[in-house]
């Protein structure tokens, strides 16, 4: 039977301070900006007898006057009512189980149960209470536990359309109003339980131009370390979605203040303790200014092109690439040498082979475009070539960030246009063949009636 918050299923811990409670005409949130699909779950779960809240980041966005990417739904329905309630839904997750509901156009929207506070940083509410052991996986808790239990204050909102309010219990409105940065309890500890929140911090400050509360930042800086412990895929995919974003110019100043890119990149500490530091560094920020700009055209830039330009300074100070005249068997040579060395740097990101290639390809052709372009001499050749449209919109975005000419718009536009047709182009399906018949071992290649059916 469905139970309501206070009950055994739903506890309430009593040391929890009461949420603010913002109404619908103190905020600008609407059910029109909220998914339709996202709003079915919801009110299915409420005409089910359950509690359930829009939350985390699609609330944060929606206060922004965003468009969210997600809409994520918390209720204190267990996984196992959801997949009654939704009969379009599969449970996800080894650590903690959720449930992807499906409907029409490939969207999904995910629910989970409310948690309980797996950290228990209840140092952080009130000040006198132990720390307790971390929970175990699937441990349900109420809706205070499940937004003390999240990273940062401005990810703690709860809506609920009963009212169309907003529920806070850590404080984030204020800080979004105030734009702030700031963890959920002892950000020391929080960072330390798991380090990849350090890249969600300064994600969010970057993205949404906040600053970062000075206990928040402390703690970053101190434990940044730490982030050699997580997986490597996690690490990878957590920067993809940085480099991926809009703020690729921001991100990259709070990394590089922090000290974070220094643990992402480590060979980039010997290239910027050099005298020409300042140079490489404004450089590196005005590339990424570009891409950013591209990305606010809709240029999604492949993942190959944008290490290509996170690398950029730093193969420019290790092998004056401008200055090199990569001609005939030493294009080969220098291109071996690029290859095998970003074996050495990326090999801890686990980059594709593939990627390695175009990335070591983007890097050498660059002095070549260089010439070609102060020569306006364009050979047939290199047009013919499978790698000339990306090493030359890698060219460009050079050419952008050293000389603030900017890309032609409808060089942009044709780019974003077959990057588009090139995402919707649906794979080739492989033919498959109907056999008919096995030819015996002494088979001569003749007709044989067992393979085409034919009578004597």
């Amino acid at each position: 039977m469905p139970t309501n918050p206070g009950t055994a299923s739903t506890p309430v811990d009593n040391n929890t301070p009461a949420p603010r409670i913002i109404p619908r005409s103190k905020h600008s949130i609407s059910r029109k900006n909220i998914d339709r699909e996202a709003l079915k779950v919801l009110y299915r779960l409420r005409d089910a007898g359950y509690v359930a809240y829009l939350v985390g980041g699609g609330v944060r966005d929606l206060y922004l006057g965003k468009t969210p990417k997600d809409f994520d739904i918390s209720t204190n329905a267990r996984p196992g009512q959801l997949r009654k309630i939704f009969k379009n839904s599969r449970l996800i997750g080894k650590r903690f189980r959720l449930v992807q509901v499906f409907f029409h156009g490939s969207k999904i929207v995910e629910v989970s149960t409310f948690r309980c506070r797996s950290e228990f940083d209840l140092n952080g509410i009130n000040g006198n209470a132990k720390e307790k052991v971390l929970a175990a996986n699937n441990t349900y808790g109420s809706p205070s536990d499940d937004a003390f239990r999240r990273d940062l204050t401005i990810n703690g909102l709860f809506y609920e359309i009963e009212n169309n309010s907003i529920i806070d219990y850590t404080g984030g409105v204020n800080d979004l109003e105030q734009g702030i940065i700031r963890c959920i309890g002892d950000p020391g500890r929080r960072v330390q339980r798991d380090p990849a929140r350090m890249l969600r911090i300064i994600r969010h400050a970057a993205r949404n131009n906040f600053s970062i509360e000075p206990i928040t930042w402390q703690a970053v800086i101190a434990h940044r370390d730490k982030l050699k412990l997580c997986p490597v895929s996690r690490i990878r995919d957590e920067l993809m979605k940085d480099l991926h974003s809009s703020a690729c110019r921001a991100w990259a100043q709070f990394a590089m203040d922090s000290g974070i890119f220094y643990v992402l990149f480590p060979f980039y500490q010997a290239v910027h303790d050099t005298p020409e530091s300042a140079r490489n560094k404004e450089l590196f920020l005005a590339v990424q200014a570009v891409v950013d700009r591209l990305h606010t055209k809709g240029m999604k830039l492949p993942d190959q092109l944008l290490f290509s330009l996170l690398l950029l300074p730093w193969a420019i100070a290790e092998y004056d690439l401008l200055k090199r005249n990569t001609k005939g068997p030493e294009f080969h040579r220098f291109l071996r040498s690029i290859r095998g060395r970003l074996d050495e740097i990326l090999g801890p990101m686990s980059i594709k082979r593939a990627h390695k290639e175009s990335i070591a390809l983007h890097l050498v052709t660059l002095p070549q475009f260089i010439r070609f372009a102060k020569e306006n001499n364009w050979p047939k050749w290199l047009k013919r070539k499978s790698y000339y449209q990306e090493c030359d919109l890698f060219f460009r975005i050079f050419s952008e960030a050293t000389t603030k000419d900017r890309i032609p718009e409808h060089i942009v536009g044709a780019y974003v246009q077959k990057l588009s047709v090139k995402a919707k182009r649906k794979p080739a399906r492989k033919r498959r063949y109907k056999r008919r018949g096995t030819p015996g071992p002494a088979f001569t290649g003749k007709k044989s009636e067992s393979i085409f059916g034919l009578k004597k």
